[in-house]
């Protein structure tokens, strides 16, 4: 079986997941990971997925255009998934950065910029201003023999200079703190 990607934008409403799963069902896809966000109105959905006869990107995303169920507003990008574009989990441990403080120009810049030069990838972000103030939550994927603790310093560092409030915890410790525990 071949693996391709597909990305898909589009003004959000109710059902583009079930429709874009259903027109991959048609095509006799199994979908293997997806990941889907809605910022301001405008949603994306990135979705990994195999089918048994390999074919061109290009040949199934007309094959999809032509589903009942693909509105004609929908942005498709389909591409052959590339194995070798996975990351090297084994040799990191996911970390959780969570940041926030008054908005202004440059803060994702400024914190992905510190992270590409020490060569951490981040798996997730999600960032939003509101009411004068800026959120940011990453997952990161942090290589095995980095020194956690300077980095830590490093990023408080980084938010003091921006008056921001800067945390970095394992992803483990980041869940079993904010679990939400009933009765």
């Amino acid at each position: 079986m071949q693996s391709y990607v597909i990305s898909v934008m589009s003004a959000d409403h109710p059902g583009i997941v079930a429709a874009v799963s259903e027109a991959l069902n048609q095509l006799g896809a199994n979908i293997q990971a997806c990941s889907q966000t809605v910022l301001n109105g405008y949603f994306t959905l990135i979705t990994i997925f195999e089918i048994p006869e390999p074919m061109e990107p290009s040949k199934i995303n007309e094959i999809l255009r032509q589903s009942k169920d693909i509105d004609e507003d929908y942005q498709l990008v389909v591409r052959t998934a590339t194995p070798s574009l996975a990351t090297q989990k084994e040799h990191t441990d996911p970390f959780i950065i969570t940041a926030f403080g008054k908005d202004r120009p440059g803060i994702i810049r400024d914190f992905t910029q510190y992270l590409s030069g020490r060569d951490i990838n981040i798996a997730d972000l999600f960032g939003e201003q509101s009411d004068g103030e800026f959120h940011l939550v990453g997952q990161l994927e942090i290589p095995v023999d980095v020194d956690v603790r300077l980095l830590q310093d490093d990023l408080e560092e980084i938010g003091r200079e921006r008056n921001f409030t800067v945390r970095l915890q394992h992803k483990d410790i980041f869940t079993a703190t904010n679990q939400l525990r009933f009765g």
